[in-house]
Order: C-alpha cells, then structure tokens, then sequence
C-alpha cells in the first residue's frame, strides 16, 4: 500500500512538472504564428469563406475531432465520463467547422469507443447529409474504423456506398493537388479501415487506412505527448509533396493504473496547447507538415487557430 501511494505521489508530481513547462513555454514563447489573429466569420462555412477556386485540398488544415462520436455515449454521470471525448453531436461539430471526424464502429453498426457503444452509424450519416445539405463548398474527411477487439460490419461498404454514394470523392493520389472547386459536388473524403476485410483499392469509393497516417502516443503526461507530437510531425514531408494526410491528435489519454480515469480532466491538461503546438510548429520550421489536427471537445479557439493557418497559406504568408 505503502509502495503504490509512493508511486502516485511520483506520479502526480511529474504530472504537474510537465503542465508546468508547458505554461512556462507558452509564456517564453507565446503563441503567435502567421494567420494567429485570423478568425473565419462563419464557421459552418469556413471552407467556402476562403475561395474554393483558389483553396488546394493540400493546403487545408483540417480541425478534427478524436472519437468524434461519443457526445451520447455510456450512462450520463456514471460511465460517460470515462468513455466522452466530445460534447456535441456530429452534426453540431461539423458546423462549429469540424472537417474530420473519427468514428469507430462495431460488428452491429453501432458507434463506439471501446467496449462502450453508442448510437447507430445511420445517426453520424444522417448529421453528415444534413450538413452537407446546408452547405456548398464544404469538404469532410469522413474516417470510419472497425473498432479494437470487434469485426467488421456485415456488407459494410455497401452500406456506406448506397447512403454516401453521391457525395464520394474516390480515391486517388491526384485529389491532393486539386483544388476544393476541382472537387466539388463531390464532398466527403471517406478513409474506410475494416479490421479483416480487404481494404478500399485505387480507385475505389473509399479510401484504404495508408491515407490518414498518425503517430498514437498514448499517455496522460502533456509534456511527453506535446513534444512526440513535434518529433513525429517533423519526420513528415510538407504537404505539398505527399500524398496522404498526416494527423496530430491534441490529446492525452487516462492510463489505467491512475486514479484519474475520467477523460475530460486528463485531456484538459493539453487541450490548451492548440496554439502553442502550431506556434512551436513555425519555431521549429515544420509548419510545413501540419495538415490534420485533432482534439478532444473541440470549441471555436481550436477550429480558428487551424483555419488561420490554411488562411495564412493560401496568402503566401506561411
């Protein structure tokens, strides 16, 4: 007992040293980077407001949301806690200028993290189409993923293909060099990562897992993952010469032999650090790279410092 209260104090400690020279970062650094004082006037149609005749689709910095579909999930004040990464329902993120969403699905359609599920996928399609309906211009990366420890949905594809048809952009290594307007009516990125089918082939509807690359580093240190985030991000060629996107998630993520379990005040110990991220990004000269940037209960702060960025790239001024 003795030894296990040891450790956690150890462990508390170190926590709060890495919050710690995260602040002092920010406040020998700060937080300006060029397009920091760039803030869209409508959200929902972010995307249009920066010309899709002028827009690449390499050039976006994409505001995604991590377990983009767990704003329902588990039992309120009882086990969603332990399981909610976002507050807000698919369609509500997607107008706050969310343009990647990361589900996770199980053999029976049902959106879940974990062992936890939630509500049918029909409810993420539904809220896609809606949007989608709303807009013109707007372009989503729609990520579907069978998750860890389940099987793939029966006819999956499918499904997917009688309900998203229409507004599927196939895929293709030409897409990243094309401009939103090139792409338009099509309007959904969809990257399909079944755990034992085959995977989406060139050309396909869908577009197979080696299209949205990341670096998961689970901990609940926000130092450690900051600065992996840095390494991992610098290891990528720009933008403008791959062809895949790369996602950096601005999340930590509860460990299992902590006492804080529950994800929103261990993910808060990062979810500040949007700005810095991009901010260290210029300092270390691999703005470059960023494309995709995800967080846990994404606000308006984080999906304004990622379309400052794209504003600042499309006017030569990053």
């Amino acid at each position: 007992m003795g030894a296990q209260c040891s450790k956690q104090v150890t462990r508390r400690k170190l926590i709060a040293d890495e919050k710690k020279t995260l602040r002092e970062l920010e406040k020998s650094c700060g937080c300006n980077f060029p397009g920091s004082d760039h803030h869209p006037t409508d959200r929902k149609n972010w995307i249009a407001g920066l010309n899709p005749e002028k827009i690449h689709i390499n050039q976006i910095v994409w505001p995604g949301t991590h377990d983009s579909g767990t704003n329902k999930i588990g039992i309120r004040m009882i086990s969603r806690p332990f399981a909610q990464c976002q507050s807000l329902s698919i369609y509500k993120q997607l107008v706050l200028g969310t343009r990647l969403l990361d589900i996770r699905v199980n053999e029976n359609r049902k959106v879940c993290h974990g062992i936890m599920a939630t509500y049918s996928i029909d409810v993420v399609i539904k809220d896609v189409k809606k949007f989608i309906s709303e807009t013109e211009s707007e372009i989503i990366i729609l990520e579907i993923r069978t998750e860890f420890g389940h099987t793939d949905p029966p006819e999956f594809e499918k499904y997917l293909e009688e309900k998203l048809g229409e507004y599927l952009v196939h895929q293709d290594d030409q897409v990243f060099n094309k401009t939103v307007a090139e792409i338009l009516p099509k309007r959904i990125i969809c990257i399909w990562k079944p755990r034992n089918s085959d995977p989406p082939k060139t050309g396909s509807p869908f577009w197979s897992s080696g299209y949205l690359k990341d670096n998961w580093i689970d901990t609940d240190l926000p130092a450690t993952k900051f600065e992996s985030n840095l390494k991992y991000l610098g290891l990528q060629p720009p933008v403008s010469s791959r062809k895949y996107f790369y996602r950096v998630e601005n999340t930590v993520t509860p460990q299992a032999d902590n006492p804080v379990l529950c994800v929103k005040p261990v993910t808060n110990r990062i979810h500040g650090c949007g700005r810095l991220f991009i901010a260290q990004c210029f300092a270390k000269n691999i703005a470059d790279r960023l494309q995709v940037y995800s967080t846990d209960f994404i606000d308006e702060d984080f999906v304004d410092a990622c379309v400052g960025l794209t504003w600042a790239r499309i006017e030569g001024k990053a």
